[in-house]
């Protein structure tokens, strides 16, 4: 059994599985450490991804940056092959170096989806595991004042990107020895807060689609497991206030939130269990924060 150490967990990886992190021989190069920069200008190291010619395959929608990014490294890290996909190319390029693939990928767009998928299926054939991480929030406004627009723009990539991308991926999932499906989803998916209205029920969708896949799925080799973070520190705060980075830095004023490599670990963690376990769920936070909104601040 190999023990890899990753943030701050121990991940173990049984020696009787494909990972060909158990292998050091099918490691071919290492790419130099890479950084990339979240909200407020936060830049984060991590260390390079493994490039492996025979490992498992993991797609990661939403790659270009934050939780996304993290989870390309750190799964490429213990010997994934990487398909990364975003709308921003250029950005999931330099997340994959050479040692990974980058495709285009908007979840909004069916085609774009089918496309992805059917590149995905000539490069590979198959895909160990779909990291279902795009998504995003618009606005903090009461359902009194809130615009069409924003609801329909969560709603399009939180809950039918995520759908479409699954149904799109399930026959590559089902190719493979043992799948796994990771949906990052949120404690808003399971709490709420004024202003949230939106954003808390797409991620209420996540939940349940996570909950059916298992249900449907079931007597499968294939593994659900959804992602409820807390507070991280990513592009997530600016995007919500279009981009006001100053509203965006407020939303972390005194407090230690997570970062994204900290939800990176999470879904390592999951995907690395021996084949007959599955973590249905994680809840992550920080230490501060007790619910969604009650966070204990320093002055």
């Amino acid at each position: 059994m190999m023990v890899f150490a990753l943030g701050p967990i121990m991940t173990r990886i049984p020696a009787t599985t494909s990972n060909p992190a158990t292998n050091p021989a099918t490691r071919s190069s290492i790419v130099p450490r890479l950084q990339f920069e979240a909200a407020g200008g936060i830049v984060h190291q991590i260390e390079g991804i493994v490039a492996s010619r025979s490992g498992p395959v993991a797609v990661v929608t939403g790659a270009s940056s934050g939780i996304g990014a993290a989870t390309v490294l750190a799964l490429g890290r213990v010997g994934y092959r990487i398909v990364a996909g975003a709308r921003r190319l250029d950005r999931v390029r330099r997340v994959v170096g050479e040692s990974g693939v980058a495709l285009p990928l908007d979840v909004t767009k069916l085609e774009s989806i089918e496309a992805f998928a059917d590149e995905t299926a000539k490069r590979f054939g198959r895909v160990d595991v779909l990291v279902n991480n795009a998504g995003l929030a618009r606005g903090l406004t009461p359902i009194g004042e809130a615009k069409d627009e924003d609801w329909i723009q969560m709603w399009e990539v939180d809950v039918l990107g995520l759908m479409r991308v699954t149904r799109a991926c399930l026959p590559l999932l089902r190719k493979a020895r043992h799948g796994h499906i990771v949906n990052l989803g949120s404690i808003a998916g399971f709490e709420t807060y004024r202003g949230g209205a939106g954003y808390t029920a797409s991620k209420h969708a996540v939940r349940a689609i996570s909950r059916t896949l298992r249900l449907e799925l079931n007597g499968e080799p294939i593994r659900v497991t959804e992602i409820q973070p807390g507070m991280v520190e990513t592009e997530f705060s600016v995007v919500r206030f279009g981009g006001d980075r100053k509203a965006a830095k407020a939303v972390y004023q005194g407090v230690k939130p997570l970062v994204a490599a900290d939800i990176a670990d999470c879904i390592v963690f999951a995907v690395t269990r021996p084949p007959h376990v599955d973590i249905d769920e994680i809840v992550v936070r920080p230490v501060a924060q007790a619910a969604t909104w009650l966070v204990a601040r320093k002055p």
